[in-house]
């Protein structure tokens, strides 16, 4: 993709981004926006890695530095560049750089798949010139014409009458700065209609609607459309892991969430998601998690009320 964005040098010209984050961010760890789509966050201290949900978006740092691991692989990023992601996966994220004085601020945007899809639809933007990008994951660097739409749309939320009117505008020229950001190509791979990956990223839409149903490799392929081999080659290199692995992530998630948000217990979660053994259930979430079904929403519980 064309780049002639200037690019932005580490720990410099974020001044501004990072002052309104801390506005938005004191005194808290995470913070949603009036826009949904955006949110802050903010750590006084480095961090080992957690496990976290990795949601298509475009992970900005503005001051310090953070790191995501994704297949064991890791992708740091700091104010000198940015990290896209592509698809709903697992993953680890870490901090490294932060302190009292000066802490870990950053954003998160998540991304329009359809907003992009379009742009590539009406040739905003041109092909890859080169072979189409198979990870889902990738560090970009930050340029001037992508860090000021972005302080942009930050400030825009000190003026709610103009929020709704002007923030569209500003969230499509970000698309659009991505889309000609040196993570484009990638971007391309993912929303063109037919491509490979976008056949990819559709079965994944549909299996996190049918997690709970018994799933077979080959009903998977068809669906795609792809050979049953060349389906496993890039649902691997797409998400790190297995169809099957996957799938057992998506139920372990969802179960999760069942017992957090509803209140259900361990055995009863894990048969609604598809599980027919309750303690191959606890081992699963055990080795995913890291504590036992109880153990690990007790402290999710503590953590909120804290």
């Amino acid at each position: 993709m064309p780049m002639n964005e200037q690019t932005i040098r580490y720990g410099h010209s974020h001044d501004a981004l990072a002052a309104m984050i801390a506005k938005w961010a004191e005194g808290s760890e995470d913070v949603s926006t009036p826009l949904p789509d955006l949110s802050f966050f903010r750590r006084t201290r480095p961090t080992e890695p957690d496990v976290c949900l990795v949601e298509p978006a475009l992970l900005v740092v503005a001051q310090g530095a953070k790191q995501m691991f994704v297949g064991g692989a890791p992708h740091r990023y700091d104010p000198s560049g940015f990290l896209i992601t592509s698809l709903e996966i697992p993953g680890q994220t870490q901090i490294i750089e932060a302190s009292e004085e000066r802490p870990c601020l950053g954003l998160v945007l998540k991304l329009d798949q359809r907003m992009l899809a379009e742009m590539v639809a009406r040739n905003v933007t041109p092909p890859p010139s080169h072979a189409k990008e198979r990870s889902s994951v990738a560090v970009g660097t930050m340029t001037s014409d992508l860090l000021a739409p972005l302080e942009r749309l930050v400030a825009l939320l000190d003026d709610p009458e103009a929020l709704p009117v002007l923030a569209p505008l500003i969230r499509q020229e970000i698309h659009f700065r991505l889309l000609r950001s040196d993570q484009g190509d990638r971007l391309w791979s993912f929303v063109a209609a037919g491509s490979p990956n976008q056949r990819i990223l559709a079965l994944l839409n549909w299996m996190k609607l049918n997690y709970a149903e018994p799933l077979r490799v080959d009903d998977l392929a068809a669906r795609a459309q792809m050979s049953s081999s060349t389906f496993h080659q890039h649902f691997r290199e797409l998400t790190t892991m297995s169809p099957l692995k996957y799938q057992k992530w998506l139920r372990l998630n969802e179960a999760r969430q069942l017992m957090l948000n509803d209140h259900l217990d361990a055995a009863s979660a894990a048969f609604q998601v598809g599980y027919e053994s309750p303690s191959q259930f606890s081992r699963e979430y055990s080795r995913l998690f890291g504590n036992p079904p109880k153990k690990d929403i007790d402290q999710l519980r503590l953590d909120v009320a804290i």
